[in-house]
């Protein structure tokens, strides 16, 4: 048997709104919303009775999805989204974008922040860390040259 592909990254948030128009912003579309409710859900978590209001985000190419989940019961019982880079588990989720500066500037009004600063990895790459909603941290990359024959 062989993995088919990966089917979402998800991301655990206080506030589901800001995280979708933060998401929205930086170019992922509002696939659907949804409230998972009860025990069977809890079997699957290992969470018991669970009531968790969720939103599918998805990239403009149609094959990468973030899964944005807000727990109503049980509580959040950790919280990494101050983590350094260095952390263990969970580090960022990274995406490419046609212009940085841009994209920098359209989520700075939803609260990113810069991390560290803008690099250039060699004439490929530009690339960053933001902090985004509730400290999540993200990459972006603008390509620099296209990938595709010379």
């Amino acid at each position: 048997m062989a993995l088919k592909r990966m089917d979402n990254v998800g991301i655990v948030v206080e506030s589901l709104d800001a995280a979708i128009a933060f998401f929205t912003e930086l170019g992922l579309t509002l696939q659907g919303r949804a409230t998972i409710e009860g025990e069977w859900a809890g079997r699957v978590t290992g969470l018991g009775d669970q009531h968790v209001e969720i939103a599918m985000m998805v990239t403009p190419d149609g094959h990468s999805r973030l899964e944005l989940s807000r727990f109503i019961a049980p509580p959040v019982v950790a919280d990494h989204r101050t983590a350094p880079v260095n952390a263990l588990g969970y580090l960022r989720a990274m995406f490419t974008v046609d212009d940085l500066d841009d994209t920098l500037a359209r989520l700075g009004s939803h609260g990113a922040q810069l991390v560290g600063e803008v690099v250039r990895y060699e004439d490929v790459y530009r690339l960053c860390y933001i902090r985004g909603p509730e400290g999540l941290l993200i990459g972006l990359a603008e390509e620099l040259r296209s990938s595709g024959p010379a």
